[in-house]
């Protein structure tokens, strides 16, 4: 899968570590191959005995040699990051990059770095089942596009694209949306719970019921909207709940956000320290 050299996470946080784990557990990664930095020796600590990983405060050090460095590090902290770390990297070294709106050509002109992915997984990749979108430079071979690719796909499934601009989108839709998700089922058992079902099997209920849902969608191969027009009766329950979802916004309202996410997206990508005005 890769070479016997290091693989270097620079930021030690949740991403990072999910993807650690699924090398190990499912990649056949070694531990002791593994290298990562960050600011806080306590939770560095904790990652050494939890997965035998080499760490340090040191950014510089953790690359040192390494075949691939990933940056994981929040987009607020990047900047820093990259300072820290020019001129550092290993000339033959894979600079992997699931910041946030970090554009490649930031990350390879801070770093005096030519070969360089920019990649948006999504939290899911936890157990590997996420869905990470990626794109490279022109400098990437074709043996370092393959380490992307087997690192990558460790968080489940990948899918390489040409166009840059398709990493805000899919940071949008994909990266933000698991986001939504849980806020959906949220709002879900809430309700259940509002109607008289003790929490624990409302839970149960709509959890039981998204993951039926989506089976049935993949066993079916049909538009979401054929589906949902299967189980709208006239007069019954799913067109009385879809005529309130309608007028309370609901499609719009999620399309809205999911575009306010990239727009977001692009801010990063652009340096901007805030948002847009919230109305």
């Amino acid at each position: 899968m890769f070479d016997d050299r290091p693989i270097a996470f620079v930021g030690p946080g949740v991403m990072a570590e999910a993807m650690v784990a699924s090398l190990i557990k499912r990649g056949g990664l070694k531990g002791e191959r593994v290298r990562m930095s960050g600011p806080r020796a306590h939770r560095l600590e904790r990652l050494h005995e939890k997965y035998g990983a080499e760490t340090t405060t040191d950014n510089r050090k953790a690359v040192e040699d390494a075949s691939i460095v990933v940056l994981a590090v929040k987009p607020q902290s990047l900047e820093a990051v990259l300072d820290d770390l020019q001129s550092g990297i290993p000339e033959q070294a894979l600079v992997v990059s699931i910041v946030a709106g970090a554009r490649l050509t930031l990350i390879a002109d801070r770093l005096k770095h030519a070969a360089a992915v920019r990649a948006m997984p999504n939290t899911p990749g936890q157990i590997g089942a996420g869905i990470t979108v990626w794109t490279k430079t022109s400098a990437v071979t074709d043996k370092q596009s393959q380490y992307a690719k087997d690192l990558l796909a460790a968080l489940g499934k990948e899918i390489e694209v040409e166009d840059e601009s398709y990493l805000d989108m899919a940071t949008a839709l994909s990266g933000t949306g698991p986001t939504y998700v849980f806020l959906f089922m949220e709002a879900m058992i809430d309700a259940g719970v509002h109607m008289g079902f003790p929490r624990r099997i409302a839970e149960e209920l709509v959890l039981e019921t998204i993951r039926g849902s989506l089976k049935y969608y993949e066993h079916s191969a049909s538009h979401p909207a054929r589906l949902r027009n299967q189980v709208t009766s006239p007069g019954g329950t799913s067109a009385e709940a879809i005529y309130y979802l309608e007028k309370a916004g609901f499609r719009t309202g999620l399309a809205r956000a999911i575009w306010a996410a990239y727009e977001r997206s692009v801010e990063l990508g652009e340096g901007k320290k805030r948002g847009r005005n919230h109305s």
